[in-house]
């Protein structure tokens, strides 16, 4: 604290203060340069948290306290602007507030502990699409929504001095095709001067789908670290008039957006506790891990929080590489669970959760990975006893009497949320009731909402009826 004051005090015009909501968006308020000294970080600002989805409104007063570790200076504004990530306390007693997202995140890291783990290693991969124009309305006499970009396959047959990207041909294109690998290179840029480490990029396999992989964080800075990424190319889109979304499924029949995560977890002395002699190249706790996500996935339980929007279940379908079965495999991307093949120095062994998606809450989904994985190592679940593999063959190139032994996932937004009721068990102490049932109670609004709005699909199948 004292080290960012120090730097900054005499620096900086303003103090922009970042908290998320329930969903994960980000929200801010910015305070004059001169506010920057030990009072802000000892006794924070109060807001008004109904808004935010995560209190009633006669007892939202909250107060928000700047995390000094997460200081950076931000790039979008025309004044000198210290921005900082918060946690956020209850007004009244001072004690950290259980629903939000930041606090749920430290306590499941901190429950790690109990089967002697120090932390977690997590390493991101966003996916997301680039359009050039948008435009979207529901109402009671006609609903629609329309995109486009001047790559889209859909524009092959206008003659233009554009390159287009062919269905599902986008994969690792370059330019001209990948037409923005600027835009790509220009987001990289920023996220490295503020310290947000970065593997690469690409063009992905969709029309306007790209990807950026980020290298391994700590799971606190990893959860960061895909909000400020998300906040980075949105507001680099605004400037060059273009929009991003990393909704699961953007464009019917194309592929879809997955924000999968490789991970794995470090003891005291920084070790890699996956790695071992056991499959791939794991170590047995690695197996114990990963057969609790897929337990706590099958369910529906874990894709509550991983997967929580009507969207995501447009993404995950057969056909494509999402994954939408309780699997795992060595280099297998039909798998839930993926062990890379390419990795041969023990120490990076990691596995690859390949079915979340970008419209979850980070801190929520990444806390709900971590509690499944604890249960699984506490309850020694054996991921091949429980017939999760592994799988070596494309689940759609199988015979049909070997795809009987698969068990999928939940197809829609209202199972899963079904399966969290059902099981949660896992979940106590970090999770708690109440944030369950908030979950729960908005989660079932957005998947009613969704269903009764008629779709342009339901006029061509039945309107003539």
């Amino acid at each position: 604290m004292k080290d960012i004051i120090e730097k900054y005090a005499h620096s900086v015009e303003f103090i922009d203060l970042k908290v998320v909501d329930i969903h994960g968006r980000l929200r801010h308020v910015t305070l004059p340069g001169n506010r920057l000294n030990e009072t802000l970080f000892k006794e924070g600002v109060g807001f008004d948290a109904s808004n935010f989805g995560f209190a009633s409104v006669e007892s939202s007063d909250m107060i928000m306290i700047p995390d000094p570790d997460t200081a950076f200076i931000d790039p979008f504004y025309d004044a000198k602007t210290l921005s900082l990530f918060c946690d956020v306390f209850l007004a009244d007693t001072f004690e950290p507030f259980d629903q939000y997202p930041r606090n749920v995140l430290k306590n499941a890291i901190k429950k790690l502990e109990e089967v002697g783990v120090k932390d977690a290693m997590m390493a991101p991969e966003l996916e997301f699409h680039i359009f050039e124009s948008f435009g979207y309305n529901v109402d009671t006499n006609g609903s629609f929504y329309e995109v486009d970009v001047s790559e889209g396959f859909w524009n092959s047959r206008e003659f233009s001095n554009r390159y287009i990207i062919d269905k599902k041909r986008g994969y690792h294109r370059t330019p001209p095709a990948d037409s923005y690998s600027n835009f790509r290179n220009e987001v990289v840029k920023v996220m490295l001067e503020i310290g947000i480490p970065v593997k690469y990029h690409h063009h992905e396999v969709s029309s306007a789908q790209h990807e950026i992989e980020l290298l391994f964080q700590k799971a606190l800075k990893a959860a960061d670290s895909i909000i400020i990424v998300k906040y980075i190319i949105q507001n680099i889109a605004e400037k060059h008039g273009l929009a991003v979304t990393f909704m699961p499924k953007p464009l019917y029949n194309e592929a879809g957006n997955g924000l999968h995560v490789h991970q794995f977890l470090i003891d005291q002395n920084k070790n890699n506790i996956f790695s071992g002699d056991e499959y791939s190249g794991l170590s047995q706790i690695a197996l114990y891990y990963l057969a609790g996500i897929l337990k706590h996935s099958l369910s529906g339980s874990l894709l509550a929080f991983t997967n929580p929007s009507t969207n995501s279940y447009k993404r995950l379908v057969p056909g494509f590489e999402a994954p939408v079965c309780a699997t795992f495999a060595k280099a297998n991307r039909s798998a839930a669970i993926r062990i890379p093949g390419y990795i041969k120095n023990p120490e990076k062994v990691r596995i690859e959760f390949r079915t979340m998606d970008a419209s979850c809450n980070p801190y929520y989904s990444l806390s709900a990975i971590l509690l499944a994985g604890i249960n699984g190592i506490k309850q020694r679940f054996d991921p091949k006893e429980m017939g999760f593999g592994p799988l070596e063959k494309n689940i759609y190139e199988m015979a049909d009497n070997e795809r009987e032994k698969i068990r999928f996932f939940p197809t829609s937004l209202e199972a899963v949320l079904e399966g969290l009721i059902k099981d949660n068990e896992y979940l106590n102490e970090i999770f708690s009731k109440n944030l369950i049932v908030n979950w729960y109670t908005l989660k079932k609004r957005e998947a009613e909402y969704v269903n009764s709005v008629p779709s342009p699909a339901e006029y061509q199948l039945y309107f003539d009826l």
